[in-house]
């Protein structure tokens, strides 16, 4: 049974449909269906060997893509039940955001660009669209997953202009139409923009402290941990005794994502309140509603700062990403001179891609699509050289 859902959200029976029509399911509704077109497709499959901030095989407990994108659509399940939005269409949307990103995380991502810029460059959100769109192969009739527009619209969560004019040429009116008009997304699509934050802020503290590149002491620099720790602390002195950092830093975790879903559901059923929207049309028409209380933002961008300067930028994760992106450039470089290189089968999808730059997006197709050990893998195979283990 699909719980109520509010006047402004996402109604699944007035879906602005598909670009192939299909029939009603009878058990299931439209964002239902496009829920489980994404979980059984290749590239959901290959998040999990994906790099979120450790490569793979730095260790078994560190986020991967696809858990990143698990734990985004739980955290975006239980705010949409407390708006009155569609939970399904924000699962849907959170499992899908990622689905186009490279090896190697964001490393892989810049890499990938820098190759491509002669030919339109490369970005992981507008990837995403594609690969829903056209790379996935899975029906007799059309590529892609044929998704609803709604959850199109969520994948789709920013656009330059050039690329919003190219998909506005290919489907008027669609997707690509609201970053020419200066229009906003669904609320849905709002809230999994801002729960992919709050989900990578918080596994990013808890894998950055697994590792030891940064420790529970540094953290207590950041506001938002510092308040939790304190409290913790002082309600359970037996943790320091015993050493369990391990158990306090799970229960800080714990209640700084409490802290930050309850700010998000009171400051966004303000902002709605106080525009009134009528319906969904309303919302796109409208300033963003989903958001943080002032204090929680600044809070949080204090979180992502220190992030930056200690995790994202310290010299073993910067050495690492260095390494990956050697990686990606090389094989691009080796892929582009002789597209012989390719696998069995892939170098003639490329040969057959027409002009130079629509071959060159198909070898990023392909290198977009691998996990981190294929891709390792297949740079040995060409170099005999193994950048990382």
């Amino acid at each position: 049974m699909i719980p109520d859902l509010a006047a402004y959200a996402c109604d699944p029976s007035r879906s602005r449909g598909r670009r192939y029509p299909v029939s009603p399911d009878a058990t299931r509704s439209a964002f239902q269906r496009d829920r489980d077109r994404i979980v059984h497709s290749s590239a959901f499959r290959r998040l999990e060997y994906k790099t979120q901030v450790f490569v793979n095989h730095e260790g078994d407990l560190f986020r991967t893509r696809l858990t990143h994108s698990l734990e985004v659509a739980q955290l975006g399940r239980s705010i949409a039940r407390s708006l009155g939005l569609s939970e399904d269409l924000v699962e849907a949307v959170c499992l899908a955001h990622d689905l186009g990103h490279t090896p190697f995380g964001h490393a892989g991502q810049e890499a990938l660009n820098d190759c491509m810029r002669e030919w339109g460059g490369f970005e992981h959100n507008l990837q995403s669209l594609r690969v829903v769109d056209f790379l996935e192969h899975r029906y007799p009739a059309h590529d892609g997953l044929n998704l609803s527009f709604e959850t199109r619209e969520g994948i789709l969560k920013h656009c330059s202009r050039r690329h919003a004019e190219a998909i506005e040429a290919r489907e008027p009116g669609g997707v690509g139409a609201r970053f020419l008009r200066g229009r906003q997304p669904s609320l849905e699509a709002q809230l999994c923009n801002l729960v992919d934050a709050i989900a990578y802020n918080a596994h990013d503290v808890d894998d950055g402290v697994r590792s030891g590149l940064i420790g529970l002491e540094q953290l207590e620099e950041v506001a938002l941990v510092q308040r939790h720790i304190s409290r913790v602390r002082s309600e359970y002195p037996m943790l320091a005794r015993e050493g369990g950092s391990r158990r306090l830093l799970y229960e800080t975790i714990r209640r700084m994502l409490s802290e930050q879903v309850y700010d998000v559901v009171d400051a966004t059923r303000a902002a709605i309140d106080r525009a009134r929207p009528d319906d969904v049309e309303a919302v796109r028409g409208l300033p963003p509603l989903v958001c943080f209380s002032v204090a929680m933002q600044a809070d949080t961008q204090r979180l992502q700062q220190f992030l930056l300067r200690n995790l994202y930028r310290h010299p073993q994760v910067v050495g690492t990403m260095e390494a990956a992106q050697q990686v990606v450039r090389e094989l691009f470089a080796l892929y582009g001179t002789d597209c012989g290189c390719l696998p069995e089968g892939r170098a003639a999808q490329v040969r057959a891609a027409g002009g130079q730059a629509q071959r060159m997006r198909a070898i990023a197709d392909f290198i977009a699509g691998m996990t981190d050990r294929f891709a390792l893998r297949e740079h040995e195979r060409l170099t005999g050289r193994r950048l990382l283990p």
